[in-house]
C-alpha cells in the first residue's frame, strides 16, 4: 500500500477586504458584538468585476501550492475541488481549474460537504494514491460564501467571506496523512442550510442558520472526533503538535482546543482575519501556519471540522517538510 504526504500548501484571498467597521455602515451591529461573539475582524470579498470567481481564486490556491512543492502542474494526475459554491451548474469548478492550470488529462470533481468538503477531499486524494490511482494530487477548497450571504441578517452576515486553499499530495514512502474519519448525518439539515428553490425562484437563497443549536451540536461532534482519530492512531492527545481547525467561531475553535488540553499557542487561528470561508478555511489556516514557520517537519496536526449537512470530519497529519 502506498502512502501520501503533504508536500506544499497555497492560498489565495480577494483583494476587497470587508470589516466589521464597514459592516456597521449597513446592518444594524457592532463590531464590539461581532469581536465577543465570534472572534472575526474582518473578512474578504470577492469581485466578480475583477474577474474573482471560485475557480480564479482555486486556480490561484493551487499554483501556490505547486511552487511550495517544487513541481509542475502536468505532473498532477488528480484535482479533487472541495466547494460549496461552485461558478456554474456544470462544468465543475474542477475541471475549470484544471482547464486554467493547462492541465489535460487525470480526472477532475467537485465535492460538496460545505465546511467538512476539504477534510473530505483529503481522504478521497489520500485514498486514490494508496490504491494507485494517482501520483500526485492537488486538494482545493475554494469558496465565494458572499454570494450565499443575505446582507439584511446580522445573524449571519457578520460571519463569512470568501477565499481559496489548497494542498498538492505526493506519493511518498513515509506515510504522511496518518488517517481521516468522515461522518453526516443529514437529520439535522434545517438548522444550517441555504432553502432549495423551486424552480422559477431557484436563485436568491441564502444561508440560514440556527446559531445556538449548531454551536451546541459543533463542540459536542468535535470532542467525539477527536477521540475517535486519538485512539484510531493509538496516541495520546499530548502527542499533536498543532490543531488546525475549520475557521467558524472562535468559541467553537477554543472549546476544541481544550479537549485535547492544547493551550491556544498551539491552535492556528485565522478566523479573525478571514471569517468562514467553508471548505477554503482548514487549507487557508495551514498554508498560513507552514508560511510563517510555525509548523515544523515531523509535527504531528490535527485537522478537524464540522458543517452544514450536517458533516464531519478529521485527519491526523505527520507534516513531512
Amino acid at each position: 500500500m502506498k502512502h501520501a504526504r503533504i508536500a506544499g500548501t497555497g492560498s489565495c484571498l480577494p483583494e476587497q477586504v470587508l470589516s466589521n467597521e464597514d459592516l456597521e455602515s449597513f446592518v444594524d451591529t457592532t463590531d464590539e458584538w461581532i469581536r465577543e461573539r465570534t472572534g472575526i475582524l474582518q473578512r474578504h470579498i470577492a469581485d466578480a468585476h475583477k474577474g474573482e470567481s471560485t475557480a480564479s481564486l482555486g486556480a490561484e490556491a493551487a499554483r501556490e501550492a505547486l511552487k511550495a512543492a517544487d513541481m509542475e502542474a502536468d505532473e498532477i494526475d488528480l484535482i479533487v475541488v472541495a466547494t460549496t459554491t461552485p461558478d456554474q451548474k456544470f462544468p465543475s469548478t474542477a475541471c475549470d481549474i484544471q482547464n486554467l492550470l493547462g492541465i489535460h488529462s487525470g480526472p477532475a470533481f467537485d465535492v460538496q460537504a460545505v465546511c467538512s468538503g476539504f477534510i473530505y477531499g483529503l481522504d478521497i486524494a489520500n485514498r486514490f494514491i494508496a490504491t494507485g490511482g494517482a501520483h500526485n494530487a492537488l486538494v482545493i477548497g475554494a469558496e465565494v460564501l458572499s454570494r450565499l450571504v443575505n446582507w439584511t441578517d446580522r445573524s449571519t452576515c457578520v460571519l463569512f467571506g470568501d477565499g481559496a486553499g489548497a494542498v498538492v499530495l505526493k506519493e511518498s514512502e513515509e506515510p504522511g496523512i496518518l488517517s481521516t474519519h468522515l461522518h453526516a448525518d443529514g437529520s439535522y439539515n434545517r438548522l444550517l442550510h441555504v432553502p432549495r428553490g423551486d424552480g422559477e425562484h431557484a436563485l436568491g437563497q441564502y444561508i440560514e442558520m440556527r446559531g445556538n443549536e449548531v454551536f451546541r451540536m459543533a463542540v459536542t461532534t468535535l470532542e467525539r472526533i477527536v477521540e475517535e482519530t486519538l485512539e484510531a492512531n493509538n496516541m495520546d492527545r499530548h502527542e499533536v503538535d498543532w490543531l488546525v481547525p475549520h475557521q467558524a467561531n472562535h468559541r467553537i475553535i477554543a472549546a476544541t482546543a481544550r479537549k485535547l488540553n492544547l493551550p491556544m499557542e498551539r491552535v492556528v487561528v485565522t478566523v479573525d482575519q478571514h471569517g468562514n470561508t467553508s471548505a477554503a478555511s482548514v487549507p487557508l489556516a495551514l498554508d498560513t501556519a507552514i508560511r510563517d514557520g510555525r509548523i515544523q517537519d515531523q509535527n504531528i496536526l490535527m485537522l478537524e471540522a464540522f458543517g452544514g449537512g450536517f458533516t464531519w470530519g478529521s485527519a491526523l497529519v505527520r507534516y513531512l517538510a
